[in-house]
């Protein structure tokens, strides 16, 4: 960022006044531009034993598999969001129930919240969406493990699996960590009962 949207004055990154953080601020106008974390939200699109998955058109990650998320929109709620994003993705009619909310992962290094709800499809019809090569429902054993796109899905679809057997569904928070060499270290911080 080199000029503001305000008043095309000059931009500086610093600390500002009463605030503890580098941030992008004016020169001219005196506005300061906060960045915030990006919300991903997303499902996971339940029939009888199998779970919906996308394979990935777009980078990152193009051609592994995942579950249908994406960027929380302006205006819209963490059910919208997800919704509009299996119906985008994965070309599926779901619904949430009032329980759905299923798993938290904050991953401060890039700025990002996962936020993934469980779903039950409404039908079989679905097709793969602008960002998807294809889409295929999955029992556990059947899921290609070794190309799971991201860590947060892998570790959400092994923990869904886990209570399926348990018909115990709490919710979970994670932490996300990655090492100079980008492996992912995720850690439970909480679990409702």
């Amino acid at each position: 960022m080199k000029f503001c949207q305000h008043c095309a004055g000059p931009i500086t990154h610093h600390i500002p006044a009463g605030d503890d953080k580098l941030r992008y601020c004016c020169l001219s106008c005196d506005v300061v531009f906060y960045q915030n974390p990006n919300n991903i939200v997303g499902t996971i699109p339940v029939s009888g034993n199998k779970v919906l998955l996308c394979r990935r058109a777009i980078q990152p990650r193009q051609g592994l598999w995942t579950l249908p998320a994406g960027f929380m929109e302006n205006g819209e709620t963490t059910w919208q969001g997800a919704i509009r994003e299996t119906q985008e993705e994965a070309g599926a009619s779901i619904t949430l129930e009032q329980d759905s909310l299923y798993s938290v992962f904050n991953l401060p290094n890039i700025n990002q919240v996962y936020l993934f709800f469980r779903a039950r499809l409404d039908n079989l019809d679905f097709a793969p969406g602008a960002e998807s090569l294809e889409v295929k429902l999955f029992t556990e054993e059947e899921i290609p493990w070794q190309e799971i796109a991201f860590a947060v899905v892998k570790t959400t679809l092994e923990q869904f699996f886990k209570d399926v057997s348990t018909q115990r569904y709490p919710v979970r928070m994670y932490d996300v960590t990655y090492s100079p060499e980008r492996k992912a270290a995720i850690t439970l911080i909480s679990e409702s009962i």
